[in-house]
C-alpha cells in the first residue's frame, strides 16, 4: 500500500488507538510494525487470530500481561559474555512468570467451550523455563537487590559488616554526648561523606578535633571530619564492602551464565508473548469500536453493513450501507459540502486498510470485504507552493501516478474528481478518467459536484449514483448515505427558505437549460420513489420477521402438543391393556373352574358356549398401533360478526374478529398478531367478546434490530447498566429469546449486586443465576425470561 494513501486515509491515528490496547513494549512495537497485506491467506490468518482474540476476552475476560518487559537487550548481552545486573535479572524472572500466567490462562479455559487452536498453539510454544526463575528469585528479591541467602559467604560478609556499623554508631554517639566534643561540632549529627562516617565540626576546632577531613561547607565554616576513633572501623567496613561487591558479582555472573544456556528459549518466548499481545491489542480495538471481523469474500464483493468510521466519535458517526462487486463497481457520490461525502470515501477506504491489517471494524456482522491488491486514494488539496502546481495539478499528478499501478483487484477513491478547472473540461475529464479505471476492473468510488457525472453514472452499467441527504427544512446536513439516488442542487430550495424573494428565484429557474431541470425533475423522483420503496420495505420486512417468529412459536407449540397428546394416548393405551389383561386373567381363572364344574354336570354347560365368551373378552383389549389422527373439522355454517371469537383452524388457536373484509375474509387478531383468514378456516365459539373500539390499530411488533443474546455491562456504572439492562429486555423478549446473559466482569461485586436487584423485581424475568463453568462464572448473571 502506498504511503500517501496511508496518510490521506488517517491508517495511522487508527494504529495508534490500538497501540494504545497493548499491555507490552512488544506488543506495541508490532502495531508500530503494522501495514495492510495484499495476502489473502495472512490477511485469514490475521482476523481469525483477531476473532479468537476477541472470544477469549468475551469468555475469559483480559489476559494477564503483567511482570512481561522487553529483555532481548539483556538475552544478547548474555550470550556474549556480558554481566546482567540485578534489575535485569529480576526483569527475566517476572517475563518467565508473565509467560507461565498467560499460558494457564488459556488452559483454564475447556476446549470444547473455546477451540481457539491458534491462540492455545501460540501459548503452548511457550517455554516453561520454572527453574531459572527460582533461582533468580532465590538470590534477587522484588527490589533488585541480591538477597543474604543467595550464598553463604555473602550472608556472613554483611553479618560482617552490620557488626563494624553497629561498632562505628557506638563510637560516634559516645562522641556526640561527650561534653568535650559537643562545643567543637557545628551540628550533633552523624553523617556520610563518600562513603565514610563523619561528624561536622567547626573550622577553628580542625586542630583539637583529629582525624580526616573528607568534606567541608560551601562556606568553609563547617568540615566534615571522620575521627581517629573511627578511621580503622571505616577502613575494615570499605574492605568488607568491597568483598560483598566481589560475592555480588560472583552470584549476578553465575546466573547470566544460566541465563544464556536458555537464551534461545527466552528469545523464542519474548517472540511469542509480542504477538499474543499484539493479537489481544487488535481484539481490545474490536471491543472498544463495537466491531466484527469481516468475512472475505471469494468473489470481489464488498458489503458494508451500518459500517462507522472509526475515528469519529460514536454518538456522533451516522451509520452507512454499501454494497458493490455484484452489481456495479462504480459508486459517485453527489450532494452539499460538509454534507459527508468525504467521510464515506475514507470509511470505505480505511475500512479495507483494517480490514487487510487483521483489524476489526465497525460494522455489522454481515459484512464482506474483498482482498484489494492496493488501495488508492486522491484526497484533499494537494496543491504545492515549491513546486507551484495548482490544486487541480496537485490532483491529476497523484491521479496519473494511480492510472499506473491500478489493476482489476485495486480499489480507487478520488475526491471531487475533475475539480480545479474548466467545469466543461473537469467534467469531461472526469468520465474519461473514471471509464479508464471501470474498464480496467478496478472498484472506484468518487464524489463530485459536476451534473455531468450523475448522468454517466445513470447510464453506465457498472456505476450507480449515491447521494449525501440533506435536510431542507433545517438546512443541515443528515449525513445519511442515500444509494441509487444521486444529490440534487438544493440551491432554490435553501433560498427559498430563506426569504429570497420568488420572482428572482423563477428568473434563475429559467436560465437553466431544460435538460438540466429535466434532470432535477429526475432526481426528485428517484428521491421520492427511493425513499417510498424504503419505507415499503421496512414494513415488508418487519411484518416477514413478526410472522416468521410467530409461525416458529406456533409450530413448537404444536410440536410440543402433539407429543404431549401421543404421551396420554399411550398412557391411557397401556393402562387399558393392564386393565384387561388382569380381566382376562381372572376370566381364564373362572373358565377353568367352570370347566371343573361342567365335567361335573355336563347338561348344564356346553364346551361352545364357553369359547363363544373367550372371543367375545379377547376382543375387547385395545389394539397396540395408536388410532390415525382425525381430519380436520369443517367450518360450522354460523354467521361471523366483528368481535366474535373465533378458532382459527389452520394454526388450531383462537382469536378475536378485528374486521370484516369482505369476500368471505375477515381479519383476526391472536395475541400480538393480526393475521387475514378465510371463512372456511374459522370457527365460532359460543362466547363473543365485546367489540373493539373503532379505529384501533394498535399492533406489537418484534424488533428487528440485530439483538444479541449476550450484554456487555464491564466498565459502566451501576445506574448507567440499569437503564440498558431494562432496554435490552424489552428488545429481547420481542426478538423471541427464552434465556440471555448479563456480563459485568467479576471487580468488587458491586455491579453484579445492582444488576441481580434490578432483575429481582423485573416483571419479564421468570429466574436468574450466575454463570456456570464456561458460561463466565461469577462474571455473568444468566436470566431466564418469562
Amino acid at each position: 500500500m502506498e504511503q500517501w494513501t496511508l496518510r490521506s486515509l488517517e491508517f495511522h491515528r487508527v494504529k495508534e488507538i490500538v497501540k494504545e490496547q497493548a499491555a507490552t513494549f512488544l506488543g506495541k512495537e508490532k502495531i508500530d510494525q503494522l501495514a495492510p497485506s495484499a495476502d489473502r491467506d495472512m490477511v485469514e490468518q490475521w482476523l481469525a487470530e483477531t476473532r479468537e482474540g476477541m472470544d477469549l476476552l468475551r469468555l475469559k475476560g483480559d489476559v494477564p500481561c503483567g511482570g512481561i518487559r522487553d529483555i532481548r537487550a539483556s538475552i544478547r548481552r548474555a550470550k556474549v559474555g556480558g554481566m546482567l545486573n540485578e534489575a535485569e535479572c529480576l526483569d527475566i524472572a517476572t517475563t518467565i512468570s508473565g509467560g507461565r500466567k498467560v499460558k494457564s490462562h488459556l488452559r483454564q479455559l475447556e476446549v470444547e467451550t473455546a477451540p481457539l487452536p491458534r491462540l492455545r498453539e501460540l501459548t503452548e510454544q511457550i517455554e516453561s523455563l520454572d527453574q531459572l526463575e527460582a533461582e533468580i528469585l532465590a538470590c534477587i528479591d522484588e527490589h533488585a537487590v541480591v538477597k543474604d541467602q543467595a550464598s553463604p559467604e555473602l550472608r556472613r560478609i554483611r553479618q560482617q559488616m552490620d557488626g563494624v556499623r553497629q561498632q562505628i554508631q557506638q563510637t560516634l554517639n559516645q562522641m556526640l554526648r561527650s561534653s568535650h566534643y559537643t562545643k567543637m561540632m557545628q551540628e550533633p549529627l552523624i553523617t556520610q561523606r563518600f562513603d565514610r562516617y563523619v561528624i561536622p565540626v567547626k573550622q577553628e576546632y580542625r586542630g583539637q578535633f583529629g582525624g580526616i577531613v573528607h568534606d567541608q561547607s560551601s562556606s568553609g565554616a563547617t568540615l566534615f571530619i571522620e575521627p581517629e576513633a573511627v578511621v580503622q572501623l571505616g577502613n575494615r567496613l570499605r574492605e568488607l564492602e568491597m568483598a560483598e561487591q566481589k560475592e555480588v558479582e560472583r552470584i549476578l555472573s553465575l546466573l547470566t551464565s544460566k541465563v544464556a544456556e536458555v537464551a534461545e528459549e527466552l528469545s523464542q518466548n519474548i517472540e511469542r508473548l509480542g504477538v499474543l499481545d499484539f493479537i489481544v491489542a487488535r481484539s481490545r480495538y474490536g471491543y472498544l469500536v463495537k466491531g466484527v471481523c469481516p468475512k472475505i469474500a471469494e468473489d470481489r464483493v464488498l458489503v458494508l453493513k451500518q459500517a462507522r468510521h472509526p475515528l469519529i466519535p460514536s454518538e456522533e458517526v451516522v451509520p452507512i450501507h454499501v454494497e458493490m462487486g455484484k452489481h456495479y463497481q462504480a459508486i459517485i457520490i453527489t450532494g452539499p459540502n460538509t454534507g459527508g461525502k468525504t467521510v464515506t470515501l475514507k470509511t470505505v477506504g480505511l475500512l479495507a486498510l483494517m480490514t487487510q491489517s487483521g483489524l476489526p471494524i465497525p460494522a455489522q456482522e454481515e459484512s464482506v470485504m474483498p482482498i484489494f491488491s492496493g488501495v488508492f486514494a486522491d484526497i484533499g488539496d494537494e496543491q504545492s507552493i515549491e513546486q507551484s502546481l495548482s490544486t487541480f495539478s496537485g490532483h491529476l499528478t497523484n491521479i496519473i501516478g494511480i492510472l499506473q499501478k491500478l489493476d482489476e483487484s485495486s480499489l480507487v477513491l478520488f475526491d471531487e474528481l475533475g475539480a480545479g478547472t474548466d467545469p466543461t473540461e473537469g467534467a469531461a475529464l472526469a468520465m474519461a478518467i473514471l471509464e479508464h479505471v471501470i474498464e480496467r476492473g478496478s472498484m472506484v468510488v468518487a464524489t463530485t459536484h459536476y451534473s455531468e457525472l450523475k448522468l454517466f453514472a445513470h447510464t453506465h452499467p457498472q456505476a450507480i449514483n449515491a447521494s449525501v441527504e440533506f435536510d431542507v427544512e433545517t438546512l443541515r446536513p443528515t449525513y445519511r448515505l442515500l444509494i441509487g439516488v444521486p444529490g440534487r442542487s438544493n440551491a432554490f430550495a435553501i433560498s427559498t427558505r430563506l426569504g429570497l424573494p420568488a420572482p428572482i428565484i423563477d428568473l434563475a429557474k429559467r436560465h437553466i437549460s431544460s435538460e438540466e431541470n429535466k434532470l432535477e425533475e429526475m432526481i426528485t423522483s428517484l428521491t421520492n420513489e427511493r425513499k417510498w420503496a424504503e419505507e415499503e420495505r421496512k414494513q415488508a420486512e418487519a411484518l416477514r420477521n413478526e410472522a416468521e417468529a410467530l409461525y416458529e412459536d406456533l409450530r413448537q407449540q404444536m410440536d410440543q402438543w402433539e407429543e404431549e397428546k401421543a404421551r396420554l394416548k399411550e398412557k391411557a393405551r397401556q393402562e387399558a391393556i393392564e386393565a384387561v389383561a388382569k380381566a382376562k386373567t381372572e376370566a381364564e381363572d373362572v373358565l377353568k373352574e367352570l370347566r371343573e364344574w361342567a365335567k361335573l354336570r355336563p347338561q348344564d354347560i356346553k364346551e361352545h358356549e364357553l369359547i363363544e365368551l373367550k372371543k367375545r373378552l379377547d376382543a375387547s383389549i385395545p389394539e397396540a398401533a395408536l388410532p390415525k389422527k382425525k381430519a380436520a373439522r369443517p367450518p360450522k355454517p354460523q354467521q361471523i360478526q366483528v368481535g366474535d371469537e373465533v378458532l382459527v383452524l389452520t394454526v388450531n388457536q383462537k382469536g378475536t374478529v378485528v374486521e370484516d373484509l369482505g369476500q368471505n375474509e375477515y381479519q383476526v387478531q391472536i395475541g400480538f398478531l393480526k393475521m387475514k383468514v378465510h371463512r372456511d378456516q374459522l370457527e365460532k365459539q359460543a362466547a363473543p367478546k365485546q367489540k373493539p373500539k373503532a379505529k384501533s390499530h394498535a399492533t406489537v411488533k418484534r424488533s428487528t434490530a440485530d439483538v444479541k443474546p449476550e450484554l456487555d455491562l464491564r466498565g459502566k456504572l451501576v445506574e448507567e447498566a440499569l437503564m440498558e439492562i431494562d432496554q435490552y429486555l424489552d428488545k429481547a423478549i420481542l426478538s423471541g429469546y427464552k434465556q440471555i446473559s448479563l456480563i459485568h466482569g467479576k471487580g468488587t461485586g458491586a455491579l453484579r449486586t445492582g444488576v441481580q436487584e434490578f432483575l429481582r423485581r423485573h416483571r419479564a424475568v421468570k429466574t436468574f443465576r450466575l454463570g456456570a463453568h464456561g458460561e463466565g462464572g461469577s462474571g455473568v448473571t444468566v436470566v431466564e425470561l418469562r
